[in-house]
Formats: structure tokens, C-alpha cells, sequence
């Protein structure tokens, strides 16, 4: 019964419509949820999984790494692995193997074992993202790509802060484990969704009939694999003072080399490079990872203001970033109809003006600043995200053709993805080298000759010694409160330099809007096969 009603649902370009269509959609989009919630709903879980398995914090850290270092490996080989088993299959598998390694994850009695369930968590991950997208658009027709990708979008752009948030009550209220446990109910019901509703696979003959370019997954796999690793390990290692991140780098660098080299040698290749023969897709991938950089970038560096200044808990510094998830959600619904008929170039161009104008207000915080001050700045930054964000995937996949779709989404989403680790790897080097630059300063205000300095000691010593303290003692309290300040002080300058770099980043990437289409506006006819 469901084939019959699946059969005529379909018209004669492919397209899906009905009820059915809808049904894909939210199917495909809980799959991509998932997905990139995981990529940040462990960040808030860290000190906690540290404390119970014993481990440094380098070595926690891996679990965020090892997750991330899959991911991005995954990505670009999701539309061959697709094409190759089958895209229902392929999507239903990396559900099931999803959802198999987060009660992994959850049932882990050492940080080893947690690592590798991260990163099998991460390779089926890998196969969500992009592969939901492509199916998008490979259901809907042009003319309503737009509702579609809200759908899809909604998650993309909110998982980022509903990650920590949900990770915040879950954390505070169960336990860690319970991140990961969370995942099994709702991959249940997405496996569930994804028998009853995605279409069935197509023929696949072709595709297993031709030879696997296993030498260009074996690239993919050393070039990715060693410069995400140097973007998430550089920074705690010192970035090129450190052999190891020497080595990868060249090891990366040279495997990238190769990569390119055989993929367009190659008659058949496992990432099928020349799909950026199209314009669209190769300006847009490039301001994709700009958009990417200061999505997760900016994502990043809130949170940790939030815990490290202003001493919120996982839950409260959640609860922060909520109100902006819930901005980007109804933007996007709205933007659906919208992007249809508005020029995409515009919406992006909106988008970055305001993100831009955003992180400028940031950089005003203070010492002193809390969640008043930071609810509108970061409710503006959620809805001008998605300005961004949606109108840039129509304008970027919605002009190719039907049959590249699925390998142009892959690389669209990768370059996203290293986007936001290129961001992130960038603003925590800043924010360190910044710190100290501003620490060094604020110290040479200070002086044994500064009235002002010692009016304040003094101020803090007598405090001190009203509470019962000796003079010795207070006076090295006094001094080390006095640091303390400075400390703070430095952070929240080091913080403000950040925001306007990622501010500054976004206007930069304007230029490249004249090399995209009119996205959603133009898109007026079936994309062909």
C-alpha cells in the first residue's frame, strides 16, 4: 500500500507531492537534527565527564575532536556511499548506527571507549547532514525549496544553541550519560519515519558496477582527517611549535595534494570534485565556510564568556542562548515563503550587515554585563543567521542540476563544517594571545606609585581585616583580588576583539554575493536531470 501511494505521488520530473513530501521532509530534517545537536551538546558535559572517568583535559577533549574529525571525513563521501547502497538505505543505516553508538557513548566505563563511540557516532552523523539536504531537494520542486529548507534549516541553525541548553538541564539534573541517551527515542522514531516514508532506492546497478576509488577515499581520509585534527589539537599544542601538529599539517597539505590529483584523474570518483565547475556552488561554498566561522565561532566563544566571566551554570548560560534558537526557528519559518520571491543576494547580504552589526554591540560587554544585556545581541544574531543561512542554500544548490544535487550538497556542507572548526581554532588562538596583550597593559597602569592603585588596595584591605583577617594575610588577599580583576578585565577585552573580528569577517565576505544566483527567486522551473 505505502509503494502504491509513494509511486503516485511523484510526478514527471521526480518531484514528491502531497502529504508524502511534508512527511519527507520532517523525516529527513530529525535525522540532520540530531546530528548537529550532538556537535555541541557534549561541550557543556566535559568537566563532568572528566571528574568520572579520571581523565586530563586534553584527553577529554578528544571526545570532542574524535566526534568533529569523523564528521568532516563523512561529509564529502555521503553522496557516493548514497549512491552506491542506496539512498534510503544509506540514510536508515546511519540512523540505526547513530543511534546504536550514543547508548555506546552513554554505557562507556573509560574515556577510550567513550572516544571511539564518539567517533563511530560521528562517521554516521557524517552520513545525516548532507544526506538530508540533498534529499530535500531532490523531493521538492524548485518553487517551494524554500519552505523546504526552512524545515531543514530550523535544526541546523538552532541545534547549535539547543545543544547546550538541552545538555544544561541534563547534565545538571541526570548526568552526562544522559546526553547520549536522549538520542535513542528519537532515532527510533526517525529509523521508524524513514521505512515508512523515503522513497525506495533507486536502481543501483550502475553505481555497484563500477570500480570503488578506494585510493581517493584513502586520501579524503588522511587529508581531512590530519587538518581537522591540526584545527582542533593546534591550539593546545602550541599550533607549529609542536612537531605533531607540524607533521600533520605537512601530511594534511600533501594528502590534499593527492586527493584533488585523483579525484579528477579518476573517471569515477568517490567525491566527484567537478561539480564546482559550477559557479554557484564554488562562491557559495566558500562564504558557506565564512557563514560557518562565525555561526560556530561566535556560538562558541558565548557560552564560554557566559561560564568563564560571568560564572553562569551549564543550565543558566542554556537558558542564555534559547531565546535566540527560538529567534532563528520562527525567522526561518517566516523566510520560507519569503525567499521564493525575494533575491537570495539581498537576504545574504541582510544577513551579514545585521550578524556584523551584532557582534559590534557584543563587543561592548562588560565585566558587569548579564542576561538583560545580552538578550537582544543574541537574539538579533539568531534571526540574522538564518538570512544567511537559508537564501545562501538556495542560491548555492538550488541552480544545479538534479543529478549533481547530492555531491554538491556533500561539499556545501563540508566546507560549513570546517568553516566553523577553521572559526573556532581562530578565535581561541585570538582570544589566548589578545588576553595576554591586554593583561601586560592593564599591569603597567598598575604601580606601588598610582594613587589610585593604592587607594584600592587599601579599600580591599580594610575589608579584609573587618572580616577578621590579619594584616599579612590580607594584604595578599587584597593583591590577589587585585589580579583577579585584572584577569577578568583582560578576558573581557580579549573576548570584545573577538566579536569584532568575526564582525569584520562578515562584512568581508560581501563580495562574493556576485557570484551566486538569485536562489529561491529565481528558480522558476524543474531542475533538470
Amino acid at each position: 500500500m505505502a509503494t502504491s501511494i509513494k509511486s503516485s505521488s511523484f510526478d514527471e520530473f521526480g518531484y514528491v507531492h502531497g502529504p508524502l513530501k511534508w512527511a519527507i521532509a520532517f523525516t529527513a530534517s530529525l535525522g540532520a537534527i540530531l546530528e548537529v545537536i550532538d556537535t555541541s551538546i557534549v561541550n557543556v558535559a566535559l568537566t563532568d565527564i572528566q571528574a568520572t572517568l579520571g581523565a586530563t583535559v586534553s584527553e577529554v577533549g578528544w571526545v570532542v575532536s574524535g566526534y568533529a574529525i569523523a564528521n568532516v571525513v563523512l561529509i564529502p563521501l555521503s553522496a557516493w556511499l548514497g549512491d552506491y547502497f542506496g539512498r534510503k538505505t544509506y540514510f536508515i543505516f546511519s540512523l540505526i548506527g547513530f543511534t546504536i553508538s550514543s547508548v555506546l557513548c552513554g554505557l562507556s566505563f573509560n574515556l577510550p571507549m567513550l572516544i571511539v563511540a564518539r567517533i563511530l557516532q560521528g562517521l554516521c552523523g557524517g552520513g545525516l547532514l548532507a544526506k538530508a539536504q540533498a534529499i530535500l531537494f531532490e523531493t521538492f520542486p524548485p518553487a517551494e525549496q524554500g519552505l523546504a529548507q526552512a524545515v531543514f534549516g530550523v535544526g541546523v541553525i538552532a541545534g547549535p544553541a539547543i545543544g547546550p541548553t538541552l545538555g544544561g538541564f541534563l547534565v545538571d539534573g541526570l548526568g552526562w550519560r544522559w546526553i547520549f541517551f536522549v538520542n535513542i527515542p528519537f532515532g527510533i522514531i526517525a529509523v521508524a519515519m524513514s521505512l515508512a516514508f523515503l522513497p525506495k532506492n533507486k536502481d543501483r546497478k550502475e553505481a555497484q558496477n563500477q570500480a570503488v576509488d578506494w585510493w581517493g577515499i584513502g586520501f579524503l581520509i588522511v587529508a581531512v582527517g590530519s587538518l581537522q585534527t591540526v584545527l582542533e589539537e593546534g591550539e593546545q599544542d602550541d599550533w607549529f611549535s609542536s612537531s605533531f601538529i607540524v607533521t600533520l599539517a605537512i601530511v594534511g597539505i600533501i594528502g590534499l595534494g593527492l586527493f584533488i590529483w585523483r579525484e579528477l584523474k579518476t573517471d569515477h570518483p568517490a567525491v566527484d570534485l567537478r561539480v564546482l565547475r559550477h559557479r554557484s556552488l564554488a562562491a557559495g561554498s566558500v562564504l558557506s565556510a565564512v557563514v560557518g566561522m562565525g555561526l560556530y565561532g561566535a556560538l562558541f566563544a558565548v557560552p564560554i564568556f557566559a561560564q568563564s566571566v560571568l560564572q553562569f551554570t551549564a543550565t543558566q548560560t542554556g537558558l542564555l542562548l534559547a531565546p535566540g534558537a527560538l529567534a532563528s526557528a520562527i525567522v526561518m519559518v517566516l523566510l520560507g515563503k519569503l525567499s521564493s520571491i525575494v533575491d537570495a543576494r539581498f537576504l545574504i547580504a541582510m544577513g551579514a550587515v545585521g550578524s556584523s552589526g551584532v557582534m559590534f554591540q557584543l563587543a561592548t560587554i562588560t565585566p558587569q554585563s548579564g542576561t538583560d544585556d545580552l538578550f537582544w545581541p543574541l537574539v538579533w544574531r539568531g534571526a540574522f543567521t538564518v538570512l544567511m543561512f537559508l537564501p545562501l542554500s538556495l542560491a548555492v544548490l538550488g541552480p544545479l542540476p538534479k543529478k549533481d544535487v547530492s555531491a554538491g550538497s556533500g561539499f556545501y556542507n563540508l566546507t560549513r563544517q570546517l568553516g566553523g572548526s577553521i572559526g573556532i581554532a581562530l578565535l581561541t588562538t585570538l582570544l589566548d594571545q589578545r588576553q595576554a596583550f591586554h593583561r601586560a597593559i592593564l599591569l603597567t597602569q598598575l604601580s606601588p606609585y598610582d594613587p589610585e592603585t593604592n587607594q584600592r588596595l587599601d579599600l580591599l584591605n580594610g575589608a579584609l581585616q573587618s572580616q577578621g583577617m590579619d594584616a599579612a594575610t590580607a594584604q595578599q588577599q587584597a593583591l590577589a583580588l587585585l589580579s583577579q580583576t585584572v584577569d577578568i578585565q583582560a578576558a573581557v577585552l580579549s573576548y570584545a576583539d573577538c566579536f569584532r573580528v568575526v564582525g569584520v569577517g562578515f562584512l568581508c565576505s560581501l563580495p562574493l554575493l556576485l557570484f551566486l544566483g538569485k536562489g529561491g527567486a529565481g528558480a522558476k522551473a524543474p531542475i533538470g536531470h
